[in-house]
């Protein structure tokens, strides 16, 4: 199973968050789509998911997009994910 913890934070305060849950294993070639299902259930736009991106969350167990990579204006500051497996 996937499990994300998912982040949204402004001036180091967290906003909103949840925890976003697909059954499966953790396929980086997925990635992208755990992102943008994640947005839509954040009502957030989906931001720009580079190899860097997928390559911290595989490596390191944590992603953040900062405000920059989304093409749409966004009202915060960052979008950490990290992963949540127990």
């Amino acid at each position: 199973m996937v499990r994300i913890w998912a982040k949204i934070m402004t001036e180091n305060k967290l906003q909103k968050d949840i925890i976003y849950e697909a059954a499966g294993i953790y396929n980086p070639a997925e990635f992208y789509l755990h992102v943008q299902e994640i947005c839509h259930k954040m009502d957030i736009p989906s931001p720009v998911v580079l190899k860097t991106h997928v390559h911290n969350y595989t490596v390191f167990n944590t992603c953040l997009f900062l405000s920059r990579d989304f093409v749409e204006s966004v009202s915060f500051e960052k979008l950490i994910l990290e992963n949540a497996q127990e």
